[in-house]
């Protein structure tokens, strides 16, 4: 005889979501600041243990403390357009941008001291390795993270709040982690790091939106695919130099 589901209660499942939106910026926190110092093993290590950590708690809490069953749902071809047309849209303004301004501005110049060290410590010394870890984050790291926050915490939140409010809370905690790393590079004065953290929460907002449309993964994780193919094309970009590209 299969178990029979839990049903908890609204304030611990509130303290899930809670803790599963604050999460992934004390795994950024871990892997990207406080093991900066350690040598490249340790913040190897640390990145894998604490990821594991992060995208396993969804399937905890949800298929044993819920009882749900992670199910993967085809789109309808209007989802998967919709995912995939964002995502060139996004991959277009990024790459205009980039060739446009940044690539020869200050702010970037000024990041180069703290790009090659996060190369050193990450012994992203290679070109093939950057390539390697370009392709991972698109193809599944990018399906990770939609699983992780459009599933599990956007699909918690629609529980318990209205859907524009699931939509913002899901989206500003999807944003939050990524202000470290942007940080880290341009400051965290500067108008560019908050300039860029909204726009990927307004991707997060999208992805949310077509996820309760459509009710499959599918077109999200195509449009996140696209934008961090971009990302990392846009990266190789600047370190080329660095790693002998």
């Amino acid at each position: 005889m299969p178990a029979e589901p839990n049903h908890p209660s609204q304030a611990s499942q509130w303290t899930a979501v809670v803790f599963a939106l604050v999460l992934p910026t004390l795994v950024t926190l871990a892997y990207f600041v406080w093991a900066d110092s350690f040598s490249p093993a340790v913040q190897q290590t640390t990145y894998t243990i604490a990821k594991a950590f992060q995208f396993g708690f969804p399937l905890v809490w949800a298929c044993w403390r819920q009882g749900q069953r992670l199910q993967l749902r085809p789109s309808d071809m209007q989802g998967v357009i919709a995912g995939i047309g964002f995502g060139l849209l996004g991959s277009l303004a990024m790459m205009s941008l980039y060739h446009g301004w940044l690539k020869h501005s200050d702010l970037l110049a000024g990041a180069e001291g703290a790009i090659r060290q996060k190369l050193t410590g990450m012994a992203l010394d290679q070109s093939w390795k950057f390539i390697a870890l370009g392709a991972f984050y698109s193809l599944f790291h990018s399906l990770l993270e939609e699983y992780y926050w459009r599933w599990f915490v956007f699909g918690q939140l629609r529980q318990m709040i209205t859907l524009g409010k699931a939509v913002v809370v899901s989206s500003l905690g999807f944003m939050a982690h990524h202000v470290i790393v942007l940080g880290a590079y341009f400051g965290y004065a500067s108008p560019e790091t908050w300039l860029f953290s909204f726009s990927i929460a307004i991707g997060g907002a999208f992805w949310a939106w077509l996820y309760q449309r459509s009710r499959s993964l599918l077109g999200p994780w195509l449009g996140h695919l696209l934008i961090d193919a971009a990302i990392f094309t846009i990266g190789y970009d600047i370190v080329r130099d660095l790693i002998g590209g």
